[in-house]
């Protein structure tokens, strides 16, 4: 579903990704962690279409980037630590703005599906700028999935969430990740990324140092093999 080859990224003389090398399977739930500055965001943002690749090869849902970014566009949801919603709209308005976007034919079905799933239905009708940070992630991601997508991005999204919501948002990523959409996301919370994905990428300095699966660290955990591939790198 993501085929990623000798991925290269600058800015001006800087250079954030090394020739890196990132493969992903339809259905598959990969958490991309490292530490700051290591390129996790920079990498995502190339991946969501928001920037272009300095060199190399690019492939997500079957097309390339940058050329064929509007078809990824349509394949894709983006979710990241700001919700991207529009206060002064309810939570339905919001989502029927950007489903109008994509062209979504049965719109009030799809909307109230989606509000179910993120538990909102409830406060379909309030504006947004009257949610908790908690029920504007949800919302974010019910406005990612509108439109069906095939492929998920998270960027670091429990970012300012307190446990509760974070314990929300974790229910919610299992139900995306069970539909059986692909999901990529960066975190720096190594015990929710333990729980949730099935394959960790560690990246630093530019380049995917260590790969794991979910099976695979049964043989450790998590912080170990984090760690571990950190001192390596």
């Amino acid at each position: 579903m993501i085929e990623v080859k000798k991925l290269v990224k600058r800015f001006g003389l800087k250079t954030i990704l090394r020739g890196l090398e990132f493969s992903v399977a339809p259905g598959e739930f990969v958490a991309l962690l490292g530490p700051n500055g290591a390129g996790k965001t920079t990498f995502l943002r190339i991946l969501a279409t928001l920037s272009r690749p300095s060199l190399g090869n690019v492939m997500v849902a079957g097309y390339n980037l940058p050329h064929q970014a509007a078809q990824v566009r349509a394949k894709l949801g983006v979710v990241s630590h700001m919700p991207l919603l529009y206060p002064d709209l309810t939570a339905e308005e919001n989502l029927r703005f950007y489903g109008r976007m994509y062209g979504i034919g049965n719109m009030e079905e799809r909307i109230t599906e989606v509000l179910e799933m993120v538990g909102l239905e409830n406060r379909r009708k309030d504006l947004v700028r009257t949610f908790s940070r908690g029920m504007q992630q949800r919302l974010a991601i019910g406005r990612a999935v509108i439109h069906d997508p095939e492929v998920m991005l998270f960027d670091e999204p429990y970012t300012g969430l307190d446990q509760d919501a974070s314990e929300m948002l974790d229910d919610v990523l299992r139900t995306v990740a069970a539909e059986g959409r692909t999901v990529v996301m960066t975190s720096h919370d190594l015990a929710r990324a333990e729980e949730l994905a099935t394959r960790f990428d560690i990246l630093s300095r530019g380049v995917i140092t260590a790969s794991a699966t979910q099976k695979e660290l049964k043989k450790t955990n998590l912080l170990s093999f984090y760690k571990q591939a950190l001192a390596d790198s």
